[in-house]
């Protein structure tokens, strides 16, 4: 598997000059490319061939006045800056085609010297490690890096970026072999949310550190000060550079904080289930801010990496599962009820539910049904807690089954088909216990 490593750099004045150059010179680049196959579309050209492409955009443009400048860099960040621009055409023909999945991908458009973020990437015959702990680039010389762990093989290639932050970081690609841990008997599902950040299937409850809400007030003061400076003046990019260390800040915080509760999950955890949330769709809400605040999407990529690397499962549940409205006791479905409702009992059985740790056993025992390799029994024994379809509200006054119940000539057929979607309560009782 591939793992990508990031390490700080600290680069001399005059590395901090030809590292402008080679961002200024990837970015020339990747523009002349997507320029000409522009020109060439509108004027109703064959599409230009990669190999062409780069002879026409470096070898070429090297020989003439206009962009001799770019000698001065090395080639291997140009022809990678243009297989970037190849990269992006393919993902956009393959997401019209039908051929790559999730939403559309718009086509590629021109770089900006003023982007936030400047970077080029290296293959190995552009980089090389010293003994002395130093990473040289071609064309611009020894950099010193901040090692903060070893690398586990060899690096095939490096990305050296600067932040808006005026940070500087090297991000090594490299091979390794996944690090399985010992196989365990405990599962858990997770259910994530903006007053607790997760709530696991055994009752623990992990605090949201709202890492942005608690340095609103320091970014307020700061951001107060850019808006008075005079737009193009030094003090203003000093100003915006202060700003973009805060938020950088920030960032970092939530990040190691995510790093540590997802290792954490996977070590003691054999298999880690999660609900597959619209994550696009309430950032477009008045929840915007604490959305992005919480990093739902990072934390979830985080568990499914790791969990290839150590060996575990990590599932996602669909998001239209009614894992509020479901009993984890008896499966019996209770209806909607509103966000202020926070604990429920059900009708049914008499249990008293905490609303998200009902939730968060709803999603394991969904998790568990899901798995391709669960057993027969799984699947196909008992009444379903959480449907398998998008979740429907049931008439007022009425409390409704999850899953059908048909009766009649095609009762044992139905049936069947229902347990194969996911009916499991009996395999899932031992571990989902009704709460006191």
């Amino acid at each position: 598997m591939q793992l990508r490593y990031n390490f700080r750099v600290y680069p001399e004045p005059g590395q901090r000059a030809a590292l402008a150059r080679a961002f200024g010179c990837a970015r020339v680049v990747f523009n002349d490319g997507l320029r000409a196959r522009q020109e060439a579309r509108a004027a109703q050209l064959p599409y230009i061939k990669d190999a062409d492409l780069q002879k026409r955009v470096i070898t070429a443009a090297k020989r003439t006045a206009e962009r001799a400048w770019l000698g001065e860099v090395s080639s291997v960040v140009l022809v990678q800056s243009l297989r970037d621009l190849h990269t992006a055409y393919r993902n956009f023909f393959s997401s019209h085609a039908g051929k790559r999945k999730g939403p559309k991908v718009a086509p590629p458009r021109l770089k900006s010297k003023r982007d936030n973020k400047q970077s080029i990437r290296l293959t190995a015959n552009g980089f090389s490690l010293r003994d002395n702990g130093k990473l040289y680039v071609a064309k611009v010389g020894d950099l010193r890096v901040r090692w903060s762990r070893q690398l586990p093989a060899v690096p095939t290639s490096v990305t050296i970026t600067k932040s808006a932050a005026n940070r500087y970081w090297a991000s090594f690609v490299v091979d390794t072999d996944p690090e399985f841990l010992p196989e365990l008997d405990t599962e858990t599902g997770v259910d994530l949310g903006l007053g607790h950040f997760a709530v696991l299937a055994d009752g623990t409850k992990v605090d949201s550190p709202r890492f942005l809400r608690r340095a609103e007030k320091k970014l307020k003061k700061m951001q107060k000060t850019l808006s008075r400076k005079v737009k193009g003046s030094n003090n203003r990019a000093k100003a915006r550079a202060r700003v973009a260390r805060q938020h950088a800040r920030v960032a970092d915080r939530r990040r190691d904080w995510l790093h540590k509760l997802s290792t954490d999950l996977i070590r003691d955890n054999q298999a880690v289930y999660v609900e597959n949330l619209a994550v696009k769709g309430l950032v477009r809400t008045r929840l915007a801010k604490s959305v992005h605040d919480a990093g739902w999407s990072q934390f979830v990529a985080m568990l499914e990496y790791k969990a290839v690397k150590h060996g575990r499962h990590f599932g996602k549940i669909g998001r239209f599962e009614p894992t509020s409205q479901v009993c984890s006791a008896c499966g019996i479905k209770d209806g909607p009820k509103p966000l202020s409702v926070r604990e429920w009992t059900c009708q049914a059985c008499r249990t008293v539910h905490d609303r998200d740790v009902n939730a968060a056993r709803n999603i394991m025992a969904a998790g568990r049904a899901d798995r391709p390799n669960a057993s027969w029994s799984a699947g196909k024994t008992g009444s379903v807690p959480a449907q398998r379809v998008e979740a429907g509200s049931p008439q007022k006054g009425q409390t409704t089954q999850a899953g059908p119940r048909p009766s009649g000539r095609g009762a044992h057929r139905a049936a069947l088909s229902t347990a194969s979607s996911g009916t499991w309560r009996r395999a899932h009782a031992s571990y989902c216990e009704p709460s006191a």
